[in-house]
């Protein structure tokens, strides 16, 4: 019993100490940590690494995300979005991104003091520039950790983020350029996908179960060369469905008929009733235009089409207007207690970040993954809508071709439109010349490592994992699952707040959110590391309305922050705060100027 007592209290010592710079920022105290496998061998709990990072970079990932995911639950307005309309529903969503947001970065930050010198993380994929309500456009950009975010120590920073305002500025210097820099000076980048509040409608409107923080890093950066956000299409099995086709010379990707997958499934799977193959897509009238066919297909199939009302393995319902990350790790068989075997699958499409995340644990969960590029626009069935994305939209018979897609005339407005999705994609060296994509495609080495790491907000219904739990006054549960292709595991820990409810709202809460909410900027103490805070909040809450030159030099153009994301009222208190700025501390806001 008493070494039993002692290996935990070491094991909290370490994980204290291997935390600190992240436990200190946000005023937090370990309490507990306890250590679940959920895949993989291991030795001992306080050496076992699982990941290509050291033992205590990948302990300050995982309490990055734990501590993102409790500043979210208790400070981000969970369900104080129920029952508002539209507009006053999504002032609520924006603040729970930008403290999602805001806590991931922070967080980030501080554990990136403790990297090697040489190395860096840099954000390659972020979800927030579309909108989230369903596939409406009133939202407006959201609060996100977009392309281009360095965090590093402050020489490799600054050499980088020059280096990556060249990229999206200069057309002579492309991604190559810009690898071949990194190779010669011996920097390491370590390339993130990342989504700091998944499922934002559902935490808003006080939703039971889903909402989580997803973090990917890989051991090299994307090829991604701007800030992207858009569709792809995913079909995702079990690797086995995959190998079985193979041995019957059949090709399963996304456009293959759905009727032949299920051949495929019967191939690997001989004895499963069709009623027990679980097919999880998005749902929704405004998605039918895009994936009302492969729905069709499924039910025509006799298979079951997963809805809101299925209660999975883990006891809790299925939700499906929303989240196409997490039913991931539950793709795979199992059996029931009748001993019948069940199989659960995900297709359709996603946003790109969620798509990519999800395609990118294949290595992890035995998986194949086949994507498809899609527009941001929902008018074509997802059979024939990737063809538009395989258009050049510089030549001069792309509206006939576009027009020949659609099987009608267009607006010269729609035409446009396509032509500018085309256009995002192709600057951003999405890959566009293939029929079907994986995750290797996205990857400039042919080999990559990965870990996958969610941090939950509230309980996740595909794997049963829970949420945030207060267990006292002021001491709250958290979980934290990391995957990786040498092991599973999930860290539950307990954290104190050192500090009131009030105190630590402000310790989460973005510094100018906090002058937005009344806090007197002239009369609180200045630091030097205001200067750094806003650079990072303007580049997390109004992205589209920066533009970058110089060296180090930000502009900020007002007229183009999005009214849904910072309110014409806050606007004016943001530039009178910026301006203040300028005037009293004109050396730390050199680099600021206001348009």
């Amino acid at each position: 019993m008493e070494n039993k007592e002692m290996k935990r209290k070491n094991r909290i010592a370490q994980w204290a100490f291997d935390t600190r710079p992240i436990l200190g920022r946000f005023h937090l105290w370990l309490e507990d940590v306890d250590v679940e496998w959920l895949r993989g061998d291991h030795h001992s709990e306080l050496n076992d690494v699982i990941s290509f990072v050291d033992l205590g970079i990948e302990r300050l990932l995982i309490m990055g995300m734990a501590v993102t995911a409790l500043g979210t639950k208790l400070f981000g307005r969970y369900g104080e979005g129920a029952g508002l309309d539209e507009k006053e529903l999504n002032v609520v969503k924006k603040d729970a991104d930008a403290i999602s947001a805001y806590a991931l970065s922070e967080s980030l930050w501080y554990l990136t003091r403790s990297i090697p010198e040489n190395h860096a993380i840099m954000v390659c994929l972020g979800e927030g520039l579309m909108s989230k309500a369903g596939e409406t456009m009133e939202m407006g950009a959201n609060p996100l950790l977009g392309f281009g975010r360095i965090y590093a120590r402050p020489n490799v920073a600054k050499f980088l983020d020059a280096r990556v305002q060249r990229m999206i500025n200069d057309t002579n210097y492309q991604w190559n350029d810009f690898q071949r820099e990194l190779k010669n000076t011996g920097i390491t980048i370590w390339g993130a996908a990342i989504d700091t509040l998944e499922n934002t409608s559902r935490f808003a409107k006080g939703a039971k179960t889903g909402p989580m923080t997803v973090l990917h890093l890989f051991d090299q950066p994307m090829a991604i060369s701007n800030q992207y956000e858009g569709y792809l299409g995913n079909l995702i099995l079990p690797k086995e469905v995959i190998e079985s086709a193979e041995k019957e010379s059949l090709l399963i990707d996304f456009f293959t008929p759905r009727e032949k997958v299920f051949h495929a499934i019967r191939l690997a799977y001989p004895d499963i009733k069709k009623e027990n193959i679980h097919v999880w897509t998005l749902q929704g009238k405004g998605r039918e235009p895009r994936i009302g066919g492969l729905w069709k297909e499924w039910q025509d199939l006799g298979v079951h089409l997963v809805d809101d009302d299925w209660t999975m393995p883990s006891g809790e319902k299925a939700f499906t207007e929303s989240g196409t990350y997490a039913p991931t790790y539950l793709i795979g068989t199992w059996e029931d207690e009748q001993k019948e075997k069940h199989l659960f699958l995900t297709d359709g499409y996603a946003a790109s970040a969620e798509a990519f995340q999800a395609a990118s644990l294949y290595p992890s969960l035995d998986l194949d993954a086949s994507l498809s590029i899609f527009s941001s626009k929902f008018k074509l069935p997802s059979d024939r809508e990737p063809k538009i994305m395989h258009l050049d939209p510089d030549a001069d018979d792309f509206s006939d071709g576009l027009c020949k897609i659609f099987g009608e005339s267009l607006s010269e407005e729609t035409i446009q439109g396509y032509r500018n999705d085309i256009l995002q994609a192709k600057n951003a060296g999405i890959p566009l010349g293939k029929r079907t994509l994986t995750a290797d495609d996205f990857m400039p080495e042919k080999h990559w490592d990965t870990m996958a790491l969610t941090g939950y907000m509230l309980p996740e219904p595909y794997t049963g994992a829970p949420g945030v739990e207060q267990i006292s006054n002021n001491t709250y549960q958290v979980t934290v699952r990391l995957s990786t292709p040498k092991g599973d595991r999930r860290t539950t820990f307990k954290l104190r707040l050192l500090k009131s409810l009030e105190e630590s709202r402000l310790v989460f809460k973005p510094l100018l959110n906090r002058f937005f909410s009344g806090e007197n900027y002239q009369e609180r103490a200045v630091k030097i590391s205001d200067s750094g805070r806003i650079r990072n909040e303007l580049q997390t809450l109004c992205s589209v309305a920066l533009e970058y030159f110089g060296t180090t030099g930000v502009r900020l153009f007002f007229d183009r922050i999005p009214n849904e994301v910072i309110p014409p009222e806050s606007q004016i208190i943001l530039r009178e705060v910026l301006e203040w700025y300028k005037i009293n501390h004109p050396m730390w806001f050199d680099w600021l100027e206001l348009n």
